[in-house]
């Protein structure tokens, strides 16, 4: 659930919609933290470029 959540976050970023993580976190039952660990992972692994 952690991953969808970030994949959900950056998704919003790359369309510029205006969702916070703590929005997505609520939405996706996970911490803020998580959606934050994830999204370094997909950095670290170049899946994704912001």
């Amino acid at each position: 659930m952690g991953l969808a959540a970030a994949a959900s976050y950056l998704s919003c970023i790359k369309n510029k919609e205006d969702k916070t993580q703590r929005e997505i976190a609520e939405a996706a039952n996970v911490t803020e933290v998580t959606i934050r660990n994830r999204v370094k992972g997909l950095k670290l692994y170049h899946v994704v470029e912001l």
